[in-house]
């Protein structure tokens, strides 16, 4: 479903963008500029109403599409796992828990990723600048071992935004080697991404993958984002307060951070203009997971946040801008995934090179025109990160939305005494809130989707990652976290 802010002759468009890829060329396919934020409030943005000053993040949605209903995992690694290969993670064993410091896992070096199926297509320059956060123990999980030609960033989760370390090594890289650059993480990654634009604006189309780490915790931020927002409330935080970028509450040094992102998103912005390369570029903005509501984040009027199934914590702020190649201004209500990205973009790259394995996710080019009805389909998520007594499922139609919460589906129940179940059941084509549960008046729904969420359970491998807190004996991390060679 589409809501349109201008009329505009849809077929016409469509006309040129038929005869634009038709004589497309690697030279003049569209560059692709691919950014990430990590663990955005839904409410955290300006244009959603929201207190945080947001003004680039409302200039991708106002001037493209918001797309209103982009629904991701619960947490970072499996989003970003689905995000490069275009498959449910849980395929691969990667789909239970994030990939923390002390584990020694990675992305299957036999899927396919979005840089290698752009390769293939012309795109010679690939870049991920951020947070890697899908191995670090191996060269073969390395970036640039999966069809990125450069890497500036970090590999886990949660570092230090201003001494770059994780767990009291350095987690800052260049490549394979490490990086002693000072600065605020946020600061450093939209520089980076600067530079690579204007190194490479006259060089043939590039991708450009910007997984900021902002605003995940650590809360910290520089002194004067957190003086635009000291008026803003929120749970004080023990020996926090005016130390190492730490702000009055949590809530304003969250917003000092979402505000940094903003500001490095609009550098991006302002270089691809002044470059001239604004129209032929591809900008694909989302969040990897809602908001931390403990750590100040705001999901209202989503329920629940990060980490969970709800509405909160896997509908996103998303939203996608191409002046060449897509009609802006204009809201898309359809349903759409993480794993829909990489055959979406394929697609507008003009890559005619089909992935070896069958994706998930679904090409939306057409959808997004607006010169197709919106499709049927399923859309499966899961996290099981605190062990099997408590995995959470939920599974989207275009009318219903399941929820389970309990031991896992694929074992004997038995196993698990006294653990509870929750199932809920929501129409969430007219509660989009999930305040109604409806399970008790529609049993046989209920009966048919939970079978399609047991079939979607089981194609979690045995060796996939196990649950996050599990680990063997006290962990010391590498040396500046160098991976062997």
């Amino acid at each position: 479903m589409i809501h349109r802010r201008f009329q505009l002759s849809v077929g016409f468009f469509t006309l040129l963008f038929s005869l634009y890829l038709a004589v497309a060329t690697a030279a003049d396919r569209p560059n692709i500029v691919l950014i990430v934020a990590d663990d955005l409030g839904w409410n955290d943005v300006s244009y959603h109403g929201g207190p945080i000053q947001t003004p680039n993040m409302d200039r991708l949605a106002d001037e493209g599409l918001e797309l209103n209903r982009f629904y991701v995992c619960p947490v970072c690694t499996p989003t970003r796992a689905g995000i490069m290969t275009g498959r449910y993670p849980i395929r691969f064993g990667l789909q239970r828990a994030v990939i923390p410091p002390w584990r020694d896992f990675g992305m299957d070096t036999s899927e396919q990723t979005l840089p290698e199926l752009l390769e293939t297509a012309g795109y010679k320059h690939r870049a991920i600048i951020g947070k890697w956060h899908l191995g670090h123990t191996e060269r073969a999980f390395h970036p640039i071992m999966r069809g990125f030609t450069e890497f500036y960033g970090h590999y886990n989760g949660a570092v230090d935004y201003f001494t770059h370390e994780r767990e009291g090594e350095l987690d800052w890289h260049r490549g394979f080697e490490s990086n002693y650059d000072e600065g605020y993480s946020t600061d450093l990654m939209a520089a980076e991404a600067v530079k690579f634009i204007e190194q490479y604006a006259k060089d043939g189309s590039f991708f450009l993958y910007v997984p900021f780490n902002a605003p995940h915790s650590p809360l910290q931020a520089k002194e004067e984002d957190l003086q635009n927002y000291a008026h803003l409330k929120g749970n004080v935080r023990e020996n926090s307060v005016g130390k190492n970028g730490y702000g009055l509450n949590d809530r304003q040094t969250l917003a000092a951070m979402v505000s940094s992102l903003d500001q490095g998103i609009g550098r991006i912005l302002s270089t691809l203009d002044n470059k001239g390369l604004s129209d032929n570029t591809i900008v694909w903005f989302t969040s990897d997971n809602g908001g931390t509501m403990k750590l100040g984040a705001d999901n209202t009027p989503l329920r629940e946040g990060k980490a969970t199934v709800w509405e909160g914590g896997i509908r996103v702020v998303a939203s996608l801008r191409w002046p060449n190649g897509l009609p802006g201004k204009r809201v898309i209500e359809t349903p759409m995934q993480y794993v829909d990205i990489l055959p979406t973009l394929l697609h507008m790259a003009g890559v005619t090179e089909q992935p070896e394995k069958a994706l998930d996710g679904q090409n939306m080019t057409a959808l997004l025109r607006g010169d197709s009805p919106d499709p049927e389909r399923e859309l499966f998520n899961y996290i099981g990160q605190q062990g099997e007594e408590n995995e959470q499922l939920s599974l989207i139609t275009p009318e219903w939305k399941l929820v389970r919460i309990g031991p896992n589906m694929n074992r004997d129940q038995a196993d698990f005494p006294g653990v509870p179940l929750t199932v809920e059941l929501f129409k969430i084509n007219e509660d989009p809130y999930e305040r109604h549960n409806v399970a008790a008046q529609y049993p046989d729904v209920v009966k048919t989707l939970m079978h399609r969420l047991k079939e979607f359970k089981s194609l979690e491998p045995e060796n996939g990652v196990p649950p996050y807190a599990q680990r063997n004996g006290k962990f010391v991390a590498p040396k500046e976290w160098r991976i062997p060679e």
